[in-house]
């Protein structure tokens, strides 16, 4: 989210003496975007960031790929994937491309003897069940039910939940991730158009400096291998920081839906974009209200991308049998539209109180070994009705 932001201490000019209190100087550190071309940060450390004290050897975390081509409407029951103690154990990929990879996890504990990168990847966290903080050396980020968690590529962080019960829906995205550029004006403000505005954004407070030494677990994910890295001190040694890359949540309860006398497509629901796909927030809103509308939403060929919804609460007028944490998936190619009886019922009706996360990728999305496990293998036979 490019919007100025700083905590900590920092000199009155870059790039020039800062002392600690002992005369030694601090770290400077720019962390940058597309070169020297696009957001950055200026970081500054107690220690420089480059104190490397051993590694490990990589391993793979590459999806494996079940069904790499198909043209078949696909439903995985998300709740099913199992609970799993570690956090990065429990991410499962379910539907991969080269542009995004989209996963589910249920980790049961916080991460306390290790931190995470994700060096090519800007990840998106959306919390279905459960709370806690995002910890990184920008400050600490408090997250609850509904809340995406967005991480720049490069941040190294920690998650630390208050309970056992956790449910997330994770995006990593291989372009920056960003707010829909038709809601920016030049200046990268959000306009007064946009559904949400830069009051409903999370932004990193708390900052903690951890001034310490010693064997510092980072494990480094980049082209599906972890890199396991021991680092000399602390990763979350800022002293403090300014710039516009940086982490911030913003919560899917605080988008304001846009409606109108007709069914509007989905890109009024438009919240992120990122190369070759976008998310979109489904949220509880008024429905149509020309005297006529059809509050369901028409039939509809996906000719140049496919669709996936991820369902998080609620009732919602087009599905039949829908259940938390369901994903569906409609491929490029075939056309799918409400369930039969629905249209007829959302005639009338006045709100929808439906909670979901959409996002349409431009690329065909592969199905992964730990998507297959829990498919529900009927799904395309959901739209059959009694034709003589």
């Amino acid at each position: 989210m490019p919007i100025y932001h700083t905590l900590g201490q920092i000199p009155p000019k870059r790039h020039t003496v800062f002392r600690k209190p002992d005369g030694n100087l601090y770290a400077e550190e720019l962390v940058s975007t597309e070169g020297f071309s696009s957001l950055y940060s200026l970081v500054y450390h107690c220690h420089p960031p480059t104190l490397v004290k051993a590694l490990g050897e990589p391993y793979s975390v590459e999806p494996k790929i079940a069904r790499a081509k198909h043209l078949r409407h696909t439903s995985l029951i998300g709740f099913n994937i199992k609970p799993v103690d570690d956090y990065l154990e429990s991410r499962k990929p379910v539907l991969v491309n080269d542009d995004l990879h989209i996963s589910l996890a249920a980790p049961r504990k916080s991460m306390t003897d290790y931190f995470y990168k994700n060096s090519q990847a800007d990840e998106m966290i959306f919390i279905h069940e459960g709370s806690g903080k995002l910890k990184t050396g920008f400050g600490e980020i408090k997250f609850e039910y509904g809340d995406y968690v967005i991480v720049p590529r490069g941040t190294i962080y920690q998650m630390e939940f208050d309970t056992e019960n956790n449910r997330l829906f994770i995006v990593e995205s291989f372009s920056p991730l960003r707010t829909p550029k038709r809601y920016r004006n030049a200046f990268g403000q959000l306009e007064e158009h946009s559904p949400f505005c830069e009051r409903d954004i999370k932004r990193p407070e708390n900052l903690q400096t951890f001034d310490e030494t010693g064997d510092f677990k980072i494990l480094i994910k980049k082209q599906g291998l972890i890199y396991p890295y021991v680092y000399g001190t602390h990763p979350f040694d800022y002293i403090g920081w300014d710039g516009f890359h940086y982490p911030w949540a913003f919560s899917i309860h605080n988008f304001e839906p846009i409606t109108g006398r007709l069914h509007q497509p989905p890109p009024v629901h438009q919240t992120f974009e990122a190369h070759n796909f976008v998310v979109c927030s489904f949220v509880p809103r008024k429905y149509d209200y020309h005297p006529l509308s059809i509050p369901a939403p028409y039939n509809h060929s996906n000719v140049d991308s496919d669709e996936v919804l991820y369902y998080v609460d609620g009732d919602f007028m087009s599905r039949k049998s829908v259940v938390k944490g369901q994903i569906t998936l409609h491929p490029g190619g075939i056309p799918h539209g409400p369930h039969p009886g629905t249209v007829e019922k959302s005639i009338g009706q006045e709100k929808t109180e439906e909670l979901a996360v959409m996002i349409d990728p431009f690329r065909p999305l592969m199905l992964t070994e730990d998507a297959i496990a829990i498919e529900d293998e009927s799904y395309h036979k959901s739209w059959q009705i009694n034709i003589e």
